[in-house]
């Protein structure tokens, strides 16, 4: 069974979501911060109408801050009812992968990445991490306390 993702790089290195959970991408020029917020979250955003928070990915998954570029996108995704933006260095390209090419990822990659990461597909000499967007916005019991 094949499925559509949407890809996205951070400091180099290539993520994707299904694109079944990605809503629209937006260019990114800047969020209101909120106070009391968990330090990856950048702010929170309009979007069509409706108040959307953005999680800062770089932040999240503890890489350098960077200086942000006409490239920077917010992916805006969904679990549910519930829409969070994504803050990515770029967002350019959709793929159509195969389960069968899907593997987990090595233990020492998934014990200290945070379960951020729920498999590895290998393309063409590409490595594309898939993630969890559930884990990446803090929706599992055992995120609910990290980056606080």
């Amino acid at each position: 069974m094949t499925a559509t993702y949407v890809v996205f790089k951070l400091d180099g290195a290539e993520y994707a979501l299904p694109a079944a959970q990605v809503v629209q991408m937006e260019s990114y020029d800047g969020a209101t911060r909120v106070p009391g917020s968990a330090p990856y979250v950048a702010g929170i955003v309009q979007v069509r109408g409706r108040v959307v928070p953005v999680v800062d990915l770089r932040l999240r998954f503890a890489l350098p801050a960077i200086e942000r570029t006409l490239d920077a996108r917010i992916i805006i995704a969904q679990d549910g009812d519930r829409p969070v933006g994504l803050l990515v260095d770029s967002a350019r390209e959709v793929l159509e992968l195969d389960e069968a090419q899907l593997e987990a990822p090595p233990s020492l990659v998934s014990d200290h990445a945070g379960g951020f990461v729920r498999a590895v597909a290998r393309l063409d000499g590409r490595l594309v991490m898939i993630v969890d967007f559930r884990k990446v916005i803090g929706e599992t019991q055992s995120d609910a306390h990290e980056g606080r």
